[in-house]
């Protein structure tokens, strides 16, 4: 059984401790509660606050939660609220496209799957929750970047590469490409990440109108696809989905 790393453990009791009881705490009382020597609990603290997961009050010395580690905080519980909002019509639109959907938010350079829904059939699959995607060749990737400035930094400054011939990988291209999606509020994905298979998604906002998501179907481009087009109703049940979760999550109408 792998060993806990000792300098972690005592960081996350560190953070427990600041996090419970008193609002702000002294190094000696850190040390105490924790039963560190000072130079242990002070090497500790300063690496915290270097990565913004604890504040320093200069005028008491006392230690306090970071801003960093609000952040993260709010990010995790966005990202459930979303998925917990999207469950029900996620699971509606899996039925009623009979295909593959999947919940995205952008994470780092590229999409996190947070949630996935089976396609209703009885064919293998594999729960992709976890997953990452590209964000300029996926259609859930590009409605981020289409709608989301900072998904739109980390896909014009990253390297886009070429998955198949359709993928779209010259600048000019890629944006034409994200003006056409903010025009018609969807974002098509047919043979550019995987040969053979399709894609489409929609954006999905918050109470602020700020976009927080993108949900999508996913399948053989036999099924999504009539002579060469995505299928209008395919695109219409994706839409209708985004903007119930957007509704759900306070947007009101789009």
């Amino acid at each position: 059984m792998a060993r806990n790393i000792q300098s972690l453990e005592r960081a996350a009791a560190m953070l427990r401790l600041l996090a419970g009881g008193e609002r702000r705490l002294g190094l000696s009382d850190i040390a105490s509660s924790l039963g560190l020597a000072k130079g242990t609990a002070h090497g500790i603290l300063r690496t915290l606050q270097q990565e913004g997961f604890v504040e320093q009050d200069e005028p008491s010395g006392r230690y306090q939660l970071g801003a960093e580690l609000l952040r993260l905080g709010t990010t995790y519980l966005d990202v459930h609220e979303l998925r917990a909002r999207a469950l029900v019509w996620t699971d509606d639109l899996a039925r009623s496209s009979g295909e593959s959907v999947y919940l995205g938010v952008l994470h780092q350079q590229g999409v996190l799957i947070v949630h996935h829904v089976f396609r209703p059939d009885d064919s293998r699959q594999v729960l992709e929750i976890g997953a990452m995607q590209p964000l300029h060749s996926t259609a859930l990737g590009k409605v981020l970047s289409a709608y989301d400035p900072v998904a739109h930094s980390e896909a014009v400054e990253a390297g886009r590469k070429a998955f198949t011939e359709r993928t779209v990988c010259e600048l000019d291209d890629f944006e034409q490409l994200l003006d056409l999606t903010r025009a018609r509020g969807y974002a098509a994905d047919v043979e550019e990440t995987w040969e053979g298979v399709a894609s489409v998604a929609a954006p999905i906002h918050d109470r602020r109108r700020m976009p927080v998501g993108a949900v999508g179907i996913t399948g053989a481009v036999e099924r999504l696809c009539h002579e060469g087009e995505l299928r209008a109703e395919l695109i219409a049940a994706v839409r209708d989905c985004a903007r119930a979760v957007s509704r759900d999550l306070g947007a009101g109408r789009f």
